[in-house]
């Protein structure tokens, strides 16, 4: 999957998210118990991860792959030194 899919498919989980957001955020005072748990832990935690990831998401993915990288090296390196 290239990068363009992928920021695609970020920026409509963070869409679709935000629409019970804001129902929840403009509906009556009387509704807001019925919203409160899915919106406090499911909708607005995977929402502000999918913008944290549209954000800095490139900066995580080095991070990753510079990690693996190392490890992948001192696991080579340690396997060569036992032998």
């Amino acid at each position: 999957m290239n990068q363009g899919v992928k920021r695609s498919i970020l920026r409509w989980v963070h869409i679709v998210l935000g629409i019970p957001i804001l129902g929840y955020i403009y509906s009556p005072f009387e509704e807001i118990p019925k919203y409160a748990p899915a919106v406090r832990f499911v909708f607005l935690p995977v929402m502000v991860l999918s913008g944290f990831l549209m954000w800095k998401g490139h900066v995580l993915r080095g991070l990753i792959s510079k990690r693996s990288a190392q490890q992948s090296e001192a696991s080579r390196l340690k396997g060569d030194g036992s032998r």
